[in-house]
């Protein structure tokens, strides 16, 4: 399996500045989302510090495995790099009192042939298509979301509610953060979706499917996903990541080689 890899961020129509960050590299199959929070810039200052960090030293450590070191390896590389960076934005945060109390939503995907192992802390999402179905494959750590599996609120009074930005896990708060894991399996054609959540709090699950019909290339697809943000309001900044798992050439020839033996097979009438 190969993975191209396209981001785009926007302020939104409501903000001077842009406190979303986001990175990958597609060499390592490593793609990093942070939503940051704060005063003044600080959630600027949170969520640079954690796409850098993150993609610098999980980056360099999954080179340094040449993408083949077990999955519970890549998982507890990833716990680590992650409570490093969470340190380091504790700590910035205590050190300097236009930080305090900065902190930042997290989504770290790291893609190793046909696995996807999908780490996040916060709000901030990774939406998957395939076959023509756009699925959430995260879980917000929101108090809606606390109040939604506590049977208090409905999922149509989640989607209406004006307390969707209270998050209650966030990178770089708290000395200590819990990281949650989960793998997945990707398929050929798979699409997924990194989104801050001034995307998702401005257009519906349903919406998104719908502008998600025709995914490639993925450079269009993630300015349609920012224009719609926009054009419903914009009031948050905007950030997508998009990744999508295509053939690699080898396999892709393999195929071609072994297509063409059949049909040279079936020509001879044998």
């Amino acid at each position: 399996m190969m993975y191209d890899f396209f981001a785009l961020t926007d302020p939104g129509l409501a903000r001077d500045n842009n406190e979303d960050s986001v990175t990958f590299d597609a060499s390592c199959g490593l793609g990093v989302l942070a939503d940051g929070m704060g005063g003044y810039n600080a959630g600027e200052v949170a969520s640079g510090m954690a796409t850098a960090f993150i993609k610098s030293e999980l980056g360099r450590w999954i080179k340094a495995t040449h993408q083949l070191a077990p999955l519970k390896d890549v998982r507890r590389a990833m716990e680590i790099c992650v409570s490093n960076a969470n340190r380091s934005i504790y700590n910035a945060a205590n050190a300097h009192a236009q930080y305090a109390g900065m902190g930042t939503t997290l989504v770290v995907a790291v893609f190793q042939q046909d696995r996807l192992i999908l780490g996040h802390i916060g709000d901030s999402r990774c939406y998957r298509w395939r076959r023509g179905n756009l699925r959430q494959i995260t879980k917000d750590h929101s108090l809606l979301q606390e109040q939604l599996d506590a049977g208090l609120i409905t999922a149509e009074q989640m989607a209406t509610s004006s307390n969707k930005n209270l998050v209650t896990r966030a990178l770089g708060v708290d000395p200590h953060v819990e990281l949650d894991i989960s793998e997945h399996r990707v398929e050929h054609g798979d699409v997924y979706l990194l989104c801050s959540d001034g995307l998702n709090d401005m257009v519906s699950d349903s919406a998104l499917a719908l502008l998600m019909q025709n995914p490639n290339p993925l450079a269009p697809l993630a300015t349609r996903l920012i224009e719609s943000a926009n054009a419903c309001g914009g009031r948050d900044n905007i950030s997508v990541l998009l990744v999508s798992a295509v053939e690699s050439t080898q396999q892709r020839g393999l195929w071609s080689r072994l297509l063409g033996k059949w049909s040279t097979f079936a020509g001879n009438g044998n």
